[in-house]
């Protein structure tokens, strides 16, 4: 079961990356908000700041889905489970780009210019990563000890 519950995350990983993860706007009643994902800003990020883009893209697609993939690699004996360790880092790096994005609404509240709500693809993200890591670890736990 723990199985297929990881590769779920093969399909609610890029979901995620589409979903909005906040709505943001001039802190003023008349004008709207705009939608902002995670490809959405990395599109902008890519014009603007490379070396920021390169970060986040590694953070937010490359680190969560390669650990995926890896799990469910050792969960059906085509890796090694001495692969694990590293596998249990890139969960802990694509949480820090959650963190990235609640510093950035922090930090913008903060401010009081702008306004910005949560949106649902934040949480979606954040559970995708939450299980990700817990998948791992119950992963590791359910192997026996060399």
């Amino acid at each position: 079961m723990l199985k297929y519950a990881n590769l779920t995350l093969l399909i609610l990983f890029p979901v995620a990356w589409f979903a909005p993860l906040l709505r943001a706007g001039i802190a003023l009643p008349l004008f709207g908000l705009s939608e902002i994902s995670i490809i959405s800003g990395l599109q902008e990020l890519w014009q603007s700041d490379v070396i920021l883009a390169l970060l986040v893209t590694f953070f937010a697609l490359f680190a969560p889905y390669l650990k995926t993939i890896g799990l469910a690699l050792v969960q059906f004996d085509l890796l090694a489970p001495r692969a694990l360790p590293a596998l249990h880092l890139l969960g802990k790096l694509a949480m820090a780009d959650v963190f990235l994005i609640a510093h950035y609404i922090i930090v913008i509240k903060g401010v009081g210019l702008a306004r910005v709500e949560v949106a649902w693809g934040l949480y979606l993200f954040t559970a995708c990563v939450l299980a990700a890591i817990t998948f791992g670890h119950l992963v590791d736990k359910s192997r026996p000890a060399p």
